[in-house]
């Protein structure tokens, strides 16, 4: 049987990269990066060019091919932690093998009540897991929402500057741009 560490690094395998979740229906592009196809469809409607979120690399055409060997590779792992989770549903420490309770803002990883004592964590704070990932998603969505206004302002700036650039160009046709 696998070790939690060898599940753990085969998981990493079979999670895009952009939606940070399982594969469904995997492509790989060219560059051979792997993406759900309709993560990389709604990457590409957003951007004017048909470029790999991972290397960059931009091709001429929207080629997208199939995967079935990661499509189901992912599903054999997608069993095997669901078969995992169902045998221990809480993650534990290595250490201590108690159930990880708490955050530890200020390493930023998860510990047991036992390592929150210890010389190591002595000094730091400590948060419920959940409060944590609250506290997380709140200021994920805040700095999305924040990005998506500048990106907003951006465009509009972008859409009076092609204006400009149009108007300048009606108005003074015999010279080559």
């Amino acid at each position: 049987m696998a070790s939690k560490g060898q599940a753990e690094s085969l998981t990493e395998e079979v999670i895009c990269s952009i939606c940070l979740d399982f594969f469904t229906d995997p492509v790989y592009l060219e560059c051979g990066h792997n993406f759900c196809r309709s993560c990389i469809t709604r990457c590409w409607e957003r951007e004017e060019r048909n470029s790999c979120p991972e290397c960059r690399e931009v091709f001429a055409d929207r080629t997208l091919r199939a995967s079935r060997a990661l499509a189901n590779l992912t599903q054999k792992v997608r069993n095997l932690n669901l078969n995992r989770e169902g045998k221990e549903s809480k993650r534990h420490c290595e250490e201590h093998e108690e159930e990880l309770k708490l955050f530890c803002e200020t390493d930023k990883t998860l510990i047991c009540v036992v390592c929150a004592v210890a010389e190591e964590h002595r000094e730091h704070r400590f948060r419920p897991i959940e409060e944590a990932v609250n506290n997380y998603k709140d200021q994920t969505k805040s700095s999305l929402d924040s990005l998506t206004k500048k990106k907003s302002d951006f465009q509009e700036k972008e859409q009076q500057q092609k204006e400009k650039i149009s108007g300048v160009r009606v108005r003074l046709p015999e010279q080559n741009f």
